[in-house]
C-alpha cells in the first residue's frame, strides 16, 4: 500500500520545514521516507522507485537550489542524479560518499526491491557550515556507524536536527552486516552535547522528543551490550545470546541472507568498548 503524508514544521523565527512521506509498503520503519525541504534547501531525496511522488512534492515549493545528501544509501540518495538534471545544479554529498555516487554501489536484491537503484550522480563535498538561502547556518556534522559517510544536519538558531539515519527508533533489533555500533554510539554520545529541540528523522518523522529519544537509544545500546557481554561470559554462542536477548530470527533475517540481522547486533554489541561511555 502506497504511502503518503505531508509534514510541516515551523520556527518561532519564520524558518520552515516542509515534508512528504513516501514508499510502497505501509508497516516497518524502513518501508518508508520522508524527504525534507527548508525552502530552497532539499535534505536527502528518497528512493527513485519513489521520484513520480518526490517530484510533485518538489514542484509544489520554491525552485530546490540545494540539495544536501546525507548518506550514499540508495533510499536517501536514489533521485540525487533527477534533481539535479531537473534544476541543473550539484549535489552536495560527504566526501566519503562521493566516489560511491559517482560509480555506483552494489545494491542487495531486497533494498533494490524495497527502494529502487539510483543513477550515478557527480557530487560536491559538505562544508562544515553549509548556509540556507536566508543566510542561517546549518553544521555538517560527521556521524559514522550506520554508514562510514553518515553526515547529520545541525541548525544551531533554531536548534533542529536533520539525523539521517542516527536516530531511527529508540531501540535496535537488527544491523546491518556494514554497520559498526561502537562507532554508532560514539556518534550519539557526541550529539547529544548539542543543544537540540526538535529532531527531523527521515523515517520516524519529527520528534519534539527526539534528543531524549537518541538518549534512550545510547541506554538502550549499553545495556544490550552489558548483556551479550555477560552472556558470552556464562558461555553462551552468539546464535544462544542473540535468541536471549532479541528472540529468534525473523523473516528479515532470512531473505536478506543475514545481511540484515539480529545476530550481526549482537556480534557488534561484544565488541564494544564499555569505557567510553562510563
Amino acid at each position: 500500500m502506497p504511502i503518503r503524508q505531508q509534514y510541516q514544521y515551523q520556527h518561532q523565527d519564520g524558518t520552515a520545514v516542509e515534508g512528504v512521506k513516501v514508499g510502497r509498503l505501509n508497516g516497518g520503519i524502513t518501508s518508508n521516507f520522508i524527504v525534507y525541504r527548508i525552502g530552497s534547501v532539499l535534505i536527502d531525496c528518497g528512493p527513485s522507485n519513489q521520484w513520480r511522488h518526490v517530484k510533485a512534492f518538489l514542484e509544489s515549493g520554491p525552485e530546490i537550489k540545494q540539495l544536501w545528501l546525507t548518506h550514499h544509501h540508495e533510499d536517501h540518495s536514489g533521485n540525487a542524479s533527477r534533481v539535479a538534471r531537473k534544476y541543473k545544479l550539484t549535489p552536495n554529498a560527504p566526501v566519503q560518499a562521493q566516489e560511491k555516487l559517482a560509480k555506483g554501489f552494489r545494491i542487495p536484491a531486497i533494498q533494490q526491491m524495497t527502494w529502487g537503484k539510483p543513477q550515478r550522480v557527480i557530487t560536491m563535498p559538505l562544508a562544515k557550515t553549509m548556509l540556507l538561502e536566508n543566510g542561517d547556518k546549518a553544521s555538517s556534522i560527521h556521524t559514522p556507524g550506520h554508514a562510514k559517510d553518515l553526515t547529520c544536519f545541525y541548525l544551531p538558531k533554531q536548534k533542529w536536527f536533520f539525523s539521517g539515519d542516527l536516530y531511527l527508533a529508540r531501540a535496535l533489533k537488527y544491523m546491518r552486516a556494514d554497520e559498526n555500533l561502537m562507532e554508532l554510539m560514539q556518534s550519539l554520545k557526541a550529539v547529544l552535547e548539542l543543544d537540540i529541540d526538535v529532531v527531523f528523522c527521515p523515517h520516524r518523522g519529527i520528534d519534539e522528543n527526539g534528543k531524549t529519544g537518541m538518549q534512550d537509544k545510547l541506554n538502550y545500546l549499553i545495556e544490550l551490550c552489558e548483556k551479550a557481554k555477560a552472556n558470552e561470559q556464562q558461555g553462551l554462542s552468539v546464535e544462544e545470546s542473540t535468541i536471549a536477548l532479541l528472540g529468534k530470527p525473523e523473516m528479515m533475517d532470512k531473505i536478506s541472507r543475514g545481511n540484515f540481522s539480529k545476530a550481526n547486533l549482537v556480534r557488534q554489541a561484544l565488541s564494544v568498548d564499555l569505557g567510553f561511555f562510563r
